[in-house]
C-alpha cells in the first residue's frame, strides 16, 4: 500500500475544510510532514462545495458565499499562503439594515453579532416599537439582571429574550444570527454559535453591558477600522482554484466524481469508489456534511455514524436578479437587508451586490441576491425557478420598492448545506471526534463541527490534519 517511509492520507471531500487538510498535510514549509502523500476524494465533478462562481450578467459571480470574516484569521493566512492576499478585496461599505416595522431601518451600531450593547443606538434606529424598547431598556436597571445561565449550553433565543425581550430576538438575533447559520434562535446552541454570549449571560448585571468589549486603554488610534469582511477579486472560487492547482501541483492526486460508498478496514483504510474501484489509504480525513460522513463510517463505527446522523440540516436557495436602475425605486446606501422571520415570507435576507462590490456596478442596472429558505422551512425547494423569482421580487416590493420584473434571473440550490448546532451540540462534536480517535487515524472536519464560516472550515481542516500529523510522526519513527 504504501512504503515504510511514506504515509498515505485519503481525504474524503473537496470543498474548503478537505483541500485545506490536504494543504496542511502537505505545504512546502512543513517539512516534517513531506513523508505523507495525499489523495482527495470528491464526489461531485468540481473542487469547493459551496464557494462556486458563475457567470452572470455579463460579470462573473458568487453563486454561494461572496466574502469571509476577518476576525478569525484562518482565511487570511491561507490566502498569505497561496499568495492570494494582494487580491483580497473589501466590501465598499459595511452599513446593513433590517426590514422591520414596515421600513428598511439601519442596522443599530455596536451590535454584538446580532444583540445591542447600547440603548441609544438602539432606540434612533427605530427598530423595536416603543414597547420593545422599554422592555430591552430594563436590562439596564441597576440589580435587576440576574445570571441567566447556569449549564454548559443555552438557547440563543432564551438568553435574549430572557434579558432583552421578544422584539430584539425577533427582529435583531434571529435575523442575523440565525440568518447565518439559516436557522432558529430559539433552539440554537450559544456554546457554538456565540460563547461571548452564554459568558455575558452567566454574569450578573446587564447583559448589554457584559457583552460591550473591554476598553484598551493607552491603544493607538487607527487611520481606520479593518474591514469586517473580505472577498477575493473574480470571486470566491479563485481561492478554490488557487488552492487545488497549487495542492495538484505539489503532488496530491485529486480525484473528481469519485464518491465513498464506505470505509472498510485493511492493512490500513480501504475507502469504495464508484464502478468497483477503490483507494488504500493508511490515514483517513473525512471532511464532507455529516449525512454523508454517517454513510461512509457506518460500518467501521456504527455508532459515530448514528451520532452523525442526529445534526440537522437546512436547504438554502439564492435567486439573483438584474434590474433596471429605473424599476428600483429604493436602495439606500448599503450593502443589503434581513428580512425579520414573520407571516409567511420565504426571504431572509437581500444583497445589493452591485453596490456591495463595486466591481460588479454597470451604469443603468442594479444587482440584487436574495437568500431563501432556512430549517423547518423547505417550501422553497419545491418551487420551479420561474416560481422563485416571482416570489422574490413580490417579498423585495416593499423593502426596494420594486415596480418592474428582473431582465435576468439565476437561481442557485443548496439542498441540505447548513448544518444546525442544537443545544449541546459541542458536547455531540466532542463525543463524534473521541468515537473517530478510537479507529486510530480518522479525523472528522468540515461545517458540521465547530463552525459554518470559512475560517472556520479552514481551521477545521487543518485540525483534522495535524491529529493525524501526530500519529503519523509516532508511526514512521518506530
Amino acid at each position: 500500500m504504501t512504503t515504510s517511509s511514506t504515509t498515505h492520507v485519503a481525504v474524503v471531500g473537496g470543498g474548503i475544510a478537505g483541500l485545506s487538510a490536504a494543504w496542511e498535510l502537505t505545504r512546502p514549509d512543513a517539512d516534517e510532514r513531506g513523508h505523507c502523500r495525499v489523495t482527495v476524494l470528491e464526489a461531485s465533478p468540481d473542487l469547493g462545495g459551496k464557494l462556486q462562481s458563475a457567470a452572470f450578467a455579463g460579470r462573473t459571480i458568487d453563486v454561494g458565499a461572496d466574502a469571509f470574516l476577518t476576525r478569525r484569521p484562518e482565511a487570511v493566512e491561507l490566502c498569505r499562503e497561496l499568495e492570494l492576499e494582494p487580491e483580497l478585496v473589501a466590501p465598499a461599505t459595511g452599513a446593513a439594515y433590517v426590514w422591520s416595522r414596515g421600513r428598511l431601518r439601519p442596522l443599530p451600531a455596536g451590535l454584538a453579532l446580532g444583540v445591542p450593547t447600547r440603548l441609544g443606538p438602539l432606540a434612533r434606529s427605530g427598530v423595536l416599537s416603543p414597547f420593545g424598547l422599554a422592555r430591552a431598556a430594563l436590562d439596564l436597571v441597576p440589580g435587576r439582571g440576574g445570571a441567566s445561565v447556569s449549564g454548559d449550553d443555552d438557547a440563543v433565543g432564551a438568553l435574549v429574550g430572557h434579558r432583552l425581550g421578544r422584539e430584539v430576538v425577533e427582529r435583531l438575533a434571529d435575523p442575523l444570527i440565525g440568518g447565518i447559520h439559516a436557522g432558529s434562535v430559539r433552539d440554537m446552541s450559544a456554546a457554538a454559535v456565540f460563547p461571548d454570549l452564554l459568558r455575558a449571560a452567566r454574569r450578573r448585571g446587564s447583559l448589554m453591558r457584559n457583552l460591550r468589549p473591554p476598553p484598551t486603554p493607552g491603544a493607538p488610534a487607527q487611520a481606520a477600522p479593518a474591514p469586517v469582511f473580505l472577498g477575493v477579486q473574480g470571486g470566491m472560487a479563485r481561492l478554490v482554484e488557487r488552492l487545488g492547482r497549487t495542492l495538484s501541483d505539489g503532488g496530491v492526486e485529486i480525484r473528481t466524481s469519485w464518491p465513498v460508498g464506505a470505509l472498510h478496514r485493511s492493512r490500513g483504510w480501504v475507502l469504495s469508489g464508484p464502478n468497483g474501484e477503490r483507494c488504500e489509504a493508511d490515514k483517513v480525513v473525512v471532511a464532507v456534511p455529516a449525512f454523508a460522513a454517517a454513510d461512509v463510517l457506518r460500518q467501521v463505527l456504527p455508532h459515530l455514524a448514528e451520532l452523525l446522523s442526529s445534526i440537522a440540516y437546512a436547504s438554502v436557495t439564492l435567486v439573483t436578479m438584474r434590474f433596471a436602475a429605473g424599476d428600483v425605486g429604493h436602495l439606500p446606501p448599503g450593502s443589503g437587508a434581513l428580512l425579520a422571520r414573520g407571516g409567511d415570507g420565504m426571504v431572509t435576507a437581500c444583497t445589493w451586490m452591485s453596490s456591495k462590490w463595486p466591481a460588479l456596478s454597470r451604469p443603468g442596472e442594479v444587482l440584487v441576491r436574495v437568500s431563501m429558505g432556512r430549517h423547518g422551512d423547505d417550501r422553497p425547494r419545491h418551487l420551479d425557478d420561474e416560481a422563485l423569482v416571482r416570489l422574490a421580487c413580490r417579498e423585495l416590493t416593499g423593502p426596494m420598492a420594486l415596480h418592474g420584473p428582473p431582465s435576468e434571473a439565476m437561481v442557485a440550490r443548496f439542498p441540505d448545506s447548513f448544518p444546525q448546532y442544537a443545544v449541546g451540540h459541542l458536547s455531540l462534536v466532542a463525543a463524534m471526534e473521541r468515537d473517530a480517535a478510537r479507529l486510530g487515524g480518522v479525523a472528522l472536519a468540515g461545517a458540521a463541527l465547530q463552525g459554518v464560516g470559512i475560517p472556520a472550515c479552514i481551521a477545521s481542516g487543518r485540525r483534522a490534519a495535524r491529529a493525524l500529523t501526530g500519529e503519523l510522526e509516532q508511526t514512521v519513527g518506530r
